[in-house]
C-alpha cells in the first residue's frame, strides 16, 4: 500500500493550517476594530470561501494563479513557482477553503474577551502588543486551539478545491480524497475503503481532540 497520498494529505493539512491560522488570527484582530459597517463588509468578503463551493473556490484560483494568468504568469517568471497540478497549488487551495473557519473561530473567541481586562492594563501603560500575546491570547486560548485543530481536520478532507488546483498525480499531488475518489472511479473498491478508514481514524481523531479542548475550556478557573 503506498501512503504518499496520508503522508501528502497531512503536510498539506499542517501548511494549510499554518498559514490559515496566522492570516485568521490578523484578519479577526483587524476586523474586530472596524466600525460595524465596515466589520460586517468585510466579515461577509472573509466568510465568503466558506459558503462557496470548493468547486468554485478552486476555479477561482485557477483564474488567477494559472501559468497564463498575469499573476501565475509573473509567479512563475519571477520565483519559478508553478501552483497548478502542484502541492503547493493544493496547499495554497486548501487553505483558501479552510480559512474563514480559522477566522470565524478566532474571531467569536475575541468576542468573548472581557474588554475591561485591557483596558485596565492600558491605564497601567501596558502596550497593546503586550496585551494581546500576554492576556488576550492566553484567555482565548481554547477557542483558538479547537479552531486549529477544526481546521487542520478540514483540510485532511479538502477535496473539491484541490482537485481544481492540484489535479491528481500519483506520487505527487495525490491525497488521501483524490486517491479514494479515483481508485471508486476504477472499480477498486477495497482500496477506496481502506483509505476511508484512515481519514476517519484520522477525522474522529481530531474531533476528539475538539472536544476534549471544549470540555477543559468549560471548567471553571481555580
Amino acid at each position: 500500500m503506498d501512503w504518499f497520498p496520508l503522508y501528502n494529505s497531512i503536510r498539506i493539512a499542517a501548511i494549510s493550517t499554518v498559514l490559515a491560522f496566522f492570516l485568521g488570527l490578523a484578519a479577526a484582530w483587524y476586523t474586530a476594530r472596524l466600525p460595524r459597517l465596515a466589520k460586517g463588509l468585510l466579515d461577509a468578503v472573509l466568510t465568503l470561501p466558506l459558503v462557496l463551493p470548493p468547486t468554485v473556490v478552486g476555479y477561482l484560483l485557477l483564474l488567477a494563479l494559472g501559468p497564463r494568468r498575469p499573476l501565475g504568469a509573473w509567479l512563475l517568471d519571477t520565483f519559478g513557482l508553478r501552483l497548478t497540478m502542484t502541492w503547493p497549488g493544493a496547499v495554497l487551495a486548501t487553505a483558501a477553503v479552510t480559512f474563514p473557519l480559522m477566522y470565524r473561530t478566532v474571531r467569536g473567541a475575541f468576542e468573548s474577551f472581557d474588554e475591561t481586562l485591557a483596558q485596565a492594563g492600558r491605564t497601567l501603560g501596558l502596550s497593546d502588543a503586550w496585551l494581546f500575546w500576554r492576556v488576550r491570547m492566553p484567555l482565548c486560548r481554547q477557542g483558538i486551539l479547537a479552531g486549529t485543530v477544526l481546521t487542520f481536520a478540514r483540510g485532511l478532507g479538502e477535496y473539491g478545491a484541490t482537485s481544481m488546483l492540484a489535479g491528481y498525480t500519483p506520487g505527487r499531488t495525490a491525497t488521501i480524497s483524490t486517491t479514494v475518489y479515483q481508485l471508486w472511479r476504477t472499480g477498486q473498491d477495497g482500496p477506496a475503503l481502506r483509505w476511508v478508514l484512515v481519514n476517519l481514524a484520522l477525522s474522529a481523531g481530531a474531533l476528539l481532540a475538539v472536544n476534549l479542548l471544549e470540555r477543559k475550556e468549560g471548567r471553571p478557573w481555580r
